[in-house]
């Protein structure tokens, strides 16, 4: 294997190379995304973007996986799991899609996932927790992708603190996810030239719960807390506002900018939010990498207490911050 250098580098120059040719491709086909009420863009911006971060990690997955003795299960069931994801997320940017049947091919692929995680660690606890894991964050990178910079530089964070909490491939799969993200942000931050689409949300939701379930079945069960950690921001965001839309019998499926993320980005602008959430994040990336020789009972303590204080967070800025 190359220094870590040199495939982050590397793979962040594929991915602002294949950027640069999906805006251009956007632009010819008008895959354009249109100002709106429930959006928070004032201009119309050509989407697909993620489709460089998709090419990038799927063929450094695939690379990655034939240089292994034995295949392991889960590789079989992340990466065609990350193409389906990708591909009907790819397919929606084209021609908007029935959210439901979205919906389906995202549970096929979590279900792929789950296979392969019960299958390599020889529990239905892993498959489970995998299944709800890539439903989860798929759904959540795609509600969070609003603003100029956030779902990537969020993705990015996280992958580099899986890095640091696996080894072998994955660890190499973590860095290229973080090389992708880095390669499409100029791009997409502080102006945005294109969006990642559904294709690119989608898949970093889908890549981050490989990740996570990765390090679940490999690593330490007193680090399980910390898998948590760099996903904090998008949770509490997501989480919050999707159950307080379920509660107000809202369909919260739909479209609209009732996140604190876009009531932020409406009063103070889209590169001040991103920021903040940047540091938030990269304040959970400090903790994770303190904790790491931690045992279960400091790693959960710093896990609730980073969640504990992010839920505060949420509450007094939605407070201030709404309109």
């Amino acid at each position: 294997m190359p220094s870590a250098y040199v495939w982050v580098g590397g793979l962040a120059v594929a991915a602002a190379v294949a950027t640069w040719m999906a805006r251009h491709y956007a632009l010819r086909g008008n895959l354009m995304d249109q100002p709106g009420e429930r959006r928070s863009h004032t201009v119309a911006t050509p989407r697909g973007g993620g489709i460089a971060i998709v090419l990038v990690v799927a063929c450094a997955g695939v690379y990655l996986m034939t240089r292994q003795a034995s295949v392991d299960a889960l590789w079989l069931g992340f990466l065609p799991g990350l193409l389906l994801v990708a591909g009907i997320g790819w397919w929606d940017d084209h021609r908007p899609l029935s959210p439901w049947l979205r919906l389906g091919v995202q549970a096929v692929a979590a279900t792929m996932l789950a296979a392969g995680a019960g299958w390599q660690s020889g529990h239905w606890l892993p498959a489970l927790l995998a299944f709800a894991a890539a439903m989860a964050l798929v759904n959540v990178w795609n509600f969070m992708d609003g603003i100029n910079g956030l779902a990537a530089s969020q993705a990015a964070l996280a992958a580099l603190a899986y890095a640091g909490l696996l080894d072998g491939g994955w660890q190499w799969l973590a860095l290229a996810l973080l090389a992708g993200c880095l390669g499409f942000l100029p791009f997409n931050f502080p102006k945005a030239r294109i969006f990642l689409g559904d294709v690119g949300s989608g898949a970093l939701g889908f890549a981050l719960a490989g990740l996570a379930v990765a390090a679940w079945v490999t690593r330490p069960s007193s680090q399980a807390p910390l898998l948590l950690l760099p996903l904090c921001a998008f949770l509490i965001d997501a989480g919050f506002t999707l159950s307080g839309r379920m509660l107000r019998g809202e369909r919260w499926w739909t479209p609209h900018v009732g996140h604190l993320y876009q009531m932020g980005a409406r009063r103070w602008g889209h590169t001040l939010i991103t920021v903040i959430y940047m540091a938030f994040g990269g304040i959970s990336l400090l903790l994770s990498c303190a904790a790491l020789q931690a045992g279960l009972a400091v790693t959960a303590s710093v896990t609730i207490m980073v969640f504990g204080t992010g839920a505060a967070l949420w509450f007094l800025l939605r407070r201030g911050w709404r309109d």
